[in-house]
This record gives C-alpha cells, structure tokens and sequence, in this order.
C-alpha cells in the first residue's frame, strides 16, 4: 500500500491496520525464535510498516495531514 493511500485513511482504519501488524510483527518473531521463519527480513519489513502506520496516525492526531 502506497503512501498516500495510508494518509486518504481514517484513523480507525489504521488503527486496525495497525493492529494486525504489531499481531503479524509477534508471529514473525515467535517462528524466528523457533527457527521456523525462512526470510528474517519480512520482521524489518513490518517494523517499517508500523512506524509509518504511528506516523501518519500522530500527524492526523496533531493536525498535520497534508490534503
């Protein structure tokens, strides 16, 4: 998902979006404790995710949203 198509988002929206990703970022790091995750990059990947996910939530929260 681009960018902007996160920012055209609700907040609860990413929220949620949000949520299954910190959900997604555990069940990568419990196969990768137990050796059972082939690509440990995808756990990089997600963390990025939920930064930019934090990220446009606080700049929506602030009122920083560029439209």
């Amino acid at each position: 998902m681009r960018i902007a198509e996160v920012r055209a988002l609700r907040p609860e929206d990413l929220e949620r979006q949000l949520e299954e990703s910190r959900r997604e970022l555990f069940n990568l790091n419990f196969r990768h404790a137990t050796r059972q995750l082939l690509n440990s990059a995808e756990i990089g990947k997600v963390k990025k995710k939920i930064a930019r996910l934090q990220t446009i939530l606080r700049e929506k929260e602030i009122g920083l949203e560029k439209e």
